[in-house]
């Protein structure tokens, strides 16, 4: 089969179109057939070396899947050959007390098709049956690929860990990236009045049809500034942020006495600084996140196929040109999702 692997960490060039054979599965597993595979961040990072996603190399990258069923393993029959699938990104033992308990994101063995295996930028790929959810009947592959890692870690991180309510005020960095664009539509579904950001006036047009109440321009205004005018000075009560250092101060600015901060990545960089009595003086919360539960996954799929939520896809690349792919993610001159075709 074609897959697009990298063989040494480093920069776009690693990335290199080579044959590999197809993956041989357990009793347990199916092969899908790989249609199309969504990009995320976490596919940059453990290209350029990252301590926390060790892997043997030659390495696949893709964790979001969307595909036909090829082969089941012998103990499967859930899954059927030709069935149209997405892949729930997150690896879980499913023996462990958290699994057992609706809590697979924190099991002890958790892991990411495409970190912790092989992923989809691939003509095949290797998951657990469990791993293998029926795509909405209403999407295409390329819709249903674009959805599963940022609507379960958008759903997470709004309602699992900050408790949205409706008509509280929730101010989202970022709504053209993938969380981004799925945190937007979800807390305007939960009654919330959202505020988001851009980088660009072309992507405010686009933000509003997601849902925003409010679009800010983060290259022209101080997003804490206009966050405290749109308040009356109060600030919001939700802040949902996956960028990092480059804006840890406006996140923490823009919360209000008792407001939660979610975060869950680190495009910018790693390290921030806190003053402590800033937080603990206005009774603030800040949380981490990873991932979400297979059941937000569900959940979220329900919402696809009802047409309450949708996939905003910025363009596609065929399989081979995913270095390109992955240098338009880096220069963030896009809106949405961008998604690969096998």
């Amino acid at each position: 089969m074609k897959a697009l692997l990298f063989r040494a960490h480093g920069g776009p060039d690693t990335l290199s179109y080579e044959d590999l054979p197809v993956p041989t599965i357990g009793p347990e597993d199916v092969l899908v057939r790989v249609k199309a595979c969504a990009l995320n961040h976490l596919d940059i990072w453990i290209r350029q070396g990252n301590p926390a996603y060790p892997m043997p190399l030659p390495h696949v990258s893709g964790s979001d899947v969307a595909g036909i069923v090829e082969q089941v393993g012998a103990q499967v029959d859930s899954v059927t050959v030709g069935q149209r699938v997405f892949v729930s990104p997150g690896l879980s033992c499913w023996k462990c007390e958290r699994c057992l308990a609706g809590r697979d994101n924190l099991c002890r063995a958790y892991g990411l098709v495409g970190a912790m295996t092989h992923g989809g930028y691939a003509e095949y790929v290797k998951v657990p049956f469990r791993n293998a959810l029926p795509i909405p009947e209403n999407l295409s592959f390329e819709q249903a690929s674009a959805f599963p890692l940022v609507s379960v870690t958008a759903s997470h991180m709004l309602f699992a860990l900050a408790g949205l309510q409706y008509g509280e005020t929730v101010l989202i960095m970022g709504a053209g990236s993938g969380v981004g664009m799925m945190a937007v539509q979800m807390a305007k579904l939960a009654g919330a009045r959202v505020l988001t950001t851009v980088g660009s006036d072309d992507k405010i047009p686009k933000a509003v049809g997601l849902g925003a109440d409010v679009v800010i321009n983060h290259a022209k205004e101080k997003v804490a500034e206009r966050v405290k005018l749109l308040t009356e000075g109060s600030g919001v009560d939700v802040v949902i942020e996956h960028i990092g250092p480059e804006v840890w101060d406006t996140c923490l600015h823009s919360l209000g006495k008792g407001g939660r901060l979610i975060t869950c990545g680190a495009t910018t960089g790693t390290e921030v600084k806190l003053d402590l009595r800033y937080v603990y003086s206005r009774q603030l919360t800040i949380k981490g996140s990873y991932m979400g539960t297979r059941a937000e996954l569900v959940k979220a799929a329900e919402l696809m196929g009802q047409g309450r939520l949708i996939s905003v896809i910025d363009r596609t690349y065929p399989l081979k040109d995913a270095r390109a792919a992955q240098e338009l993610m880096l220069s963030r001159k896009f809106f949405g999702k961008i998604v690969l075709t096998v």
